[in-house]
């Protein structure tokens, strides 16, 4: 018997002479905008490798993403040149409907859409979080209404996260998030517990929602690859280096309040009152940035802490976390982020908020050390402890490295692909064959920016 590839809308089927086993067909749903921007789309940098390691195990692999008609970020790469290759990935896009008017404009159509995706794909994988304009959890009621079994995904406590944000920011962002937390945090239970396999990022977001889920699983996202964590004799070298002068911080994320950016400047404040040597690096744009700027302006440090804003060139934001002895943290939202694991990658010690993601990392070589949740001046203390005893400081380098083997981009997409197949891939018979068809993806994502703009 032979199963034809699924598409029937994307444009010619061009069948290859070869055949291979049957692979699952992957239906995803990515919150990661694309631009759609003269003539082409824009994708982040990050989930363009993404989709390759997912195509890697699948044999095509539809994504969904919100889209946006404008002129794309740094970051963001023409999807025509940097996925030419990637001709068994297929982007869906969905509108980018975040207000509660445009979402209910969107939402049938939409639906219908995505109900005919479930149909054509094989295995369901949804990243949730959110309310209006959340596809991936309007995709998780379709699938259950069509009986069909599905992962959803996700990274932070979503609805934390915007709960965090009623004391920050404009009036209107303070009422929007008391108005929606806890509708979002009901809706966050109610899929997850619908979805027949969890798979959450990391032990912070793994623990906050086991207890919903059928079947928790957790796992990892991360895209550095295995040649670019440190080699022993660089990491020897910066072991050697570290032994004196300034002790270089550095921090690599969002300037937002969720990330503690003003408890991270007011701990390189108390380290300068203990006549600590340091010189300290926030990359990273946000609500926070000029708030931070004028703190560090009004206590004197602008010689010793640098706030750059966002680096778009990723090889000078891997560069910077390998320069540095600490990568100081004050995360203070339960989520499980991945600069973390960037910074053990890079042999650097993280140092900061306890936290479950941030213990269970160097939880095997006690690559960091933490304190308590909002305690400025142990941080402040352990960092100088580090300043001073330079050997402890250089066993941390050490340590960090050896935590961060199990994490490559590899290895942790494959965890994902293996799960999603044992426990939602439907069961072939044995002499079941696909034809390994695929369309061509520029003739694709041409039928795609026609067929969205008419919509």
């Amino acid at each position: 018997m032979v199963v034809l590839s699924p598409w029937r809308e994307s444009g010619t089927m061009m069948p290859e002479t070869k055949v291979q086993p049957v692979a699952p067909v992957l239906l995803i749903y990515a919150p990661v905008p694309v631009y759609l921007f003269q003539g082409d789309y824009f994708v982040e940098r990050q989930a363009i490798n993404g989709l390759r390691l997912w195509a890697r195990h699948f044999h095509h692999v539809i994504v969904m993403m919100p889209v946006e008609e404008k002129a794309p970020p740094a970051g963001w790469l023409p999807a025509s040149k940097s996925m030419k290759n990637m001709d068994r990935v297929h982007i869906e896009p969905l509108p980018m409907a975040y207000r509660p008017d445009k979402f209910l404009w969107h939402f049938l159509a939409t639906r219908k859409r995505i109900r005919s995706l479930i149909e054509q794909a094989d295995c369901l994988s949804f990243a949730i979080g959110g309310l209006f304009g959340d596809w991936g959890a309007v995709a998780a009621v379709e699938a259950q209404r069509l009986g069909r079994p599905f992962a959803v995904w996700t990274d932070r406590v979503e609805s934390e996260v915007t709960r965090s944000g009623m004391h920050e920011g404009s009036w209107r962002k303070r009422l929007r998030a008391r108005l929606t937390h806890r509708l979002m945090a009901r809706l966050e239970r109610s899929l997850i517990h619908m979805a027949p396999l969890g798979l959450f990022h990391g032990k912070e977001t793994f623990e906050a929602y086991k207890g919903y889920s059928q079947n928790p699983q957790l796992v990892h996202d991360i895209h550095l690859r295995a040649e670019d964590h440190i080699p022993l004799d660089v990491m020897r070298n910066k072991v050697r280096q570290a032994r004196e002068g300034p002790l270089r911080i550095v921090y690599a994320g969002r300037a937002d309040a969720m990330k503690g950016p003003i408890d991270w400047i007011a701990v390189l404040e108390r380290l300068h009152v203990m006549g600590v040597d340091f010189r300290a690096t926030w990359m990273g744009d946000g609500d926070e940035l000029l708030q931070m700027r004028a703190r560090v302006s009004r206590s004197g440090l602008r010689d010793r802490v640098f706030l750059p804003g966002f680096v778009s060139d990723r090889v000078q934001v891997l560069q910077e976390l390998r320069r540095a002895h600490v990568f100081m943290f004050c995360h203070n939202t339960p989520e499980s982020p991945r600069c973390l694991i960037e910074s053990l990658c890079n042999g650097t010690p993280i140092v900061g908020y306890d936290g479950a993601f941030a213990a269970d990392l160097i939880a095997q070589h006690a690559g960091g050390t933490l304190v308590a949740q909002g305690d400025i001046e142990s941080l402040a203390f352990e960092v100088a402890a580090l300043a001073t005893d330079r050997a402890r400081l250089g066993r941390l380098i050490g340590q960090a490295r050896s935590d961060a083997v199990p994490f490559t981009d590899e290895k942790v997409f494959e965890h994902r692909s293996q799960l999603i197949k044992k426990y939602l891939a439907p069961q072939f018979e044995a002499d079941e064959v696909r034809e390994n068809a695929s369309v061509p993806y520029q003739e694709s994502q041409a039928a795609r920016v026609l067929a969205w703009r008419s919509a």
